[in-house]
């Protein structure tokens, strides 16, 4: 079944459910949700959606639409977009950034985003993840994970005896690998607020 028959199925699916809602407020979030999946057939994004839906089923770290090596790079980026995106993810030198837009567009800006740490986060809530593969170096990771035809969406490995995610962007052919260290930057904001919340 393709992409498009599966959006022609949950729109018929919403709008049978939709005849039986129960308030005006139900019918109203059928109707966006419909509209939703006419936007992404409308404005040609059909693959890119399904691009996406194989993320979430493959459980991916957060999206991001773009990846740069420098803070320079990713604002003449941004200044060159006619129709910046709004809450989309970027990386600039292996580090998550969200798009910041406001809807006239004039105002645009990326501030650094912890999506990442706390995806990392809850992968070790029960304990660190088994490594599937070793390394005594990152340049011997690189080549690993360089060495890939069709890498999956995430593995997680060991360098120099750290944990540490490889990812792959199949949206945008980007590698990246992240240690699992930098949830500690997590825990050091939280016990900031903490004793800056004990303080007053």
């Amino acid at each position: 079944m393709t992409i498009f028959d599966r959006i022609t199925e949950v729109q018929e699916f919403l709008g049978k459910n939709r005849e039986h809602a129960q308030s005006p407020e139900e019918k109203e979030l059928f109707l966006l949700a419909i509209d939703a999946l006419w936007f992404v057939w409308r404005n040609g994004q059909s693959y890119e959606f399904e691009s996406y839906r194989k993320d979430v089923e493959s459980k991916a770290p957060p999206r991001v639409i773009a990846s740069f090596n420098t803070r320079d790079e990713a604002e003449a980026w941004l200044s060159a977009q006619p129709e910046p995106p709004d809450l989309a993810c970027v990386l600039i030198a292996d580090e998550y950034h969200v798009v910041l837009s406001s809807r006239d567009r004039s105002r645009r800006s990326l501030a650094p985003d912890s999506g990442l740490e706390y995806y990392i986060e809850e992968m070790t809530k029960n304990g660190l993840p088994p490594a599937v593969a070793t390394f005594n170096t990152r340049e011997e990771a690189d080549a690993w994970f360089n060495g890939q035809s069709d890498p999956l969406a995430q593995t997680v490995i060991q360098i120099g005896g750290e944990h540490h995610l490889a990812v792959y962007y199949r949206n945008i052919n980007r590698r990246a690998i992240f240690p699992f260290s930098i949830v500690e930057r997590l825990h050091a904001r939280r016990k900031r607020r903490e004793q800056e919340g004990a303080g007053e």
